[in-house]
């Protein structure tokens, strides 16, 4: 990426990612979302053409690639569909990449490359019932007993955790205390149909009701000593980094729903007549569709921002909440929009725009709240 211009080998990738979305998900994601779904054979399609293997490197199975290039895979997928979107996004940010950065060598050969071939879904379990946005308040607990890690506690709003592909769960989990008396965590792997792990019933959603999200609990779940991740107490470090990065796709994901709302507009209002015109012809949409497509490329380069600074190596934590601000902010902004201008059809679930209205709310609560990253902001600005 040189500044906001896409290299050749980055824009063939958003072409092939384009065109993967408008002829395999688009014509049928709408059924899946009815019916609530999990797309099997689209994330095998997904699998195939490396998508869940981007950001890794190919001794593993990836692409080789970097996680600007899985953000602008996620971008051109949520302009069609979000739970296509965020399953990718779940398994590759919040699994694969934990795993790739913390993980042993051993591990690493054993997961990634099932993982990249999406075969294999991976979770990451964080987030517990009452939780919420205050991550650092983890009950469930992991002792080390007889070289086995004794897992107690519950997740929920857990992404790609119950379907038939899901491989394991990363737990983070209170495994002792610090010198200081603070909680130590850890984060530890948890294979899916472990004894005591168990899955709850899907949740009744209002958006991304073609993805997979539980509630799981466990309940003197037992796995060996070496499944842990990364160091000993170190995983509330992990998973700060690895939500850094989740918030740059995480605003693809909005950038690219906020753009899928400026192009079906477009459309409509070229063919929509009223009063004895294309309502396209109308200022006030006119206006309408010209912010909307400012809050999406807005967005577009912020997320471009934060991704290049973190490929840099440099610090990125405020960019990244700036970007994931933003972005959700601007999706949730063009979704409403988008359906003010369809007026009844932007009501029915049949048109796009009825599951980007959906869809789109949660990505001001997923991986940090709106009022999360303002804070996180206001942090880096030292007040």
């Amino acid at each position: 990426m040189r500044g906001f211009q896409l290299d050749e080998e980055y824009e063939a990738l958003r072409k092939t990612v384009e065109e993967f979305a408008h002829a395999e998900v688009a014509p049928v994601i709408g059924d899946f979302y009815e019916r609530e779904e999990f797309p099997y054979d689209i994330v095998a399609k997904m699998g195939r053409m490396g998508l869940f293997g981007l950001p890794v490197p190919e001794e593993y199975g990836g692409m080789g690639g970097d996680y600007f290039a899985l953000c602008l895979a996620l971008e051109e997928l949520a302009k069609v569909d979000s739970s296509v979107a965020i399953t990718l996004e779940a398994s590759v940010s919040l699994a694969a990449m934990p795993l790739y950065r913390f993980g042993t060598e051993e591990q690493r050969r054993h997961w990634l490359p099932a993982l990249c071939r999406g075969e294999l879904l991976g979770a990451f379990g964080l987030t517990e019932p009452g939780g919420g946005s205050d991550a650092g308040a983890l009950r469930t607990t992991a002792r080390l007993e007889d070289g086995h890690w004794v897992i107690n506690g519950s997740k929920s709003f857990i992404t790609n955790s119950g379907t038939d592909i899901t491989g394991f769960v990363t737990v983070a989990a209170i495994t002792g205390e610090q010198p200081d008396g603070r909680k130590e965590i850890s984060t530890i792997i948890v294979p899916a149909g472990t004894p005591g792990f168990s899955v709850s019933k899907k949740y009744s959603k209002v958006g991304w009701n073609a993805s997979d999200t539980h509630e799981l609990s466990f309940v003197d779940c037992r796995v060996p000593e070496a499944n842990l991740l990364g160091e000993r107490g170190r995983g509330y470090a992990q998973f700060l980094q690895t939500l850094d990065e989740g918030r740059i796709a995480i605003a693809a994901i909005g950038v690219g729903l906020a753009q899928g709302c400026v192009d079906e507009c477009v459309r409509y209002v070229g063919e929509r007549e009223a009063f004895g015109h294309r309502i396209g012809e109308y200022q006030a949409i006119q206006f309408k569709i010209a912010d909307m497509e400012t809050r999406a490329h807005t967005a577009r380069l912020a997320y471009y921002h934060a991704a290049a600074g973190m490929l840099r190596g440099e610090p990125f934590k405020k960019e990244a909440a700036i970007a994931k601000l933003v972005s959700s902010e601007a999706a949730m902004d063009n979704a409403r929009q988008a359906t003010q201008i369809f007026g009844g059809y932007g009501f029915m679930n049949e048109f796009p725009v009825g599951r980007f209205y959906r869809d789109a709310k949660i990505l001001e609560i997923g991986e940090g709240t709106s009022e999360v990253q303002r804070m996180l902001i206001a942090r880096e600005l030292g007040l």
